[in-house]
């Protein structure tokens, strides 16, 4: 192969193989980016949440793991306002989730009870609205994580099914010696009614 030839082929592969990293390595990139889009920052707190950058790992207020994924988003008291993103369930390592102390409004995606992943979330002292999920992740999750919103009440798991009472022994002895009773006054009453009826026919 000409040298000329080999470094073309070469020059390809490089181009093919970024190319492939960019799609399979900036999702998680591409569900902050969509987050910073949906929100008012007056503060410039996300300038640094460049969506060129492949890796969204070095953007501020962002943690990764050691494969370079994110697992923490901290977010608080930052003075944003907007909606939260159904992409935020693209965010398979995520571990903790904190916006509390924002203005955000809106709901609470259901995609991110997908995130099994997830160990603490705080959403509390927002605005956000609507029903707080259930499932999924958010089944570990207390009321403390979503104080202080226009959120519907978190349903309450139903209480256990009441089992019957037992029959105390005392209540067994009064049930037998009324149904003795009633069973003698029965039998009384039949005898009369033999006597009766025997006589007349005499």
């Amino acid at each position: 192969m000409e040298p000329g030839v080999f470094g073309s082929v070469f020059v390809s592969l490089i181009i093919v193989f970024s190319a492939f990293l960019r799609v399979s390595g900036n999702s998680e990139g591409d569900a902050l980016n969509a987050l910073k889009s949906n929100l008012e920052d007056p503060n410039n707190v996300l300038q640094s949440w460049n969506a060129t950058l492949v890796n969204p790992c070095k953007w501020f207020h962002v943690t990764r793991n050691s494969h370079n994924s994110v697992t923490r988003v901290d977010l608080v008291n930052a003075n944003l306002s907007g909606q939260l993103v159904p992409q935020l369930g693209q965010l398979t390592n995520l571990q903790y989730l904190r916006l509390n102390n924002n203005a955000l409004t809106g709901t609470i995606p259901m995609s991110l009870t997908a995130v099994i992943t997830l160990q603490v979330l705080d959403l509390s002292n927002n605005h956000l609205r609507g029903d707080v999920p259930v499932n999924g992740s958010f089944s570990l999750f207390t009321s403390s994580s979503f104080n202080n919103n226009d959120l519907n009440q978190i349903p309450l798991v139903p209480p256990p099914p009441i089992s019957p009472t037992p029959i105390t022994s005392s209540e067994n002895s009064a049930t037998g010696a009324i149904a003795g009773g009633v069973a003698a006054g029965a039998a009384l009453l039949f005898a009369a009614l033999a006597i009766v009826l025997a006589g007349g026919f005499l």
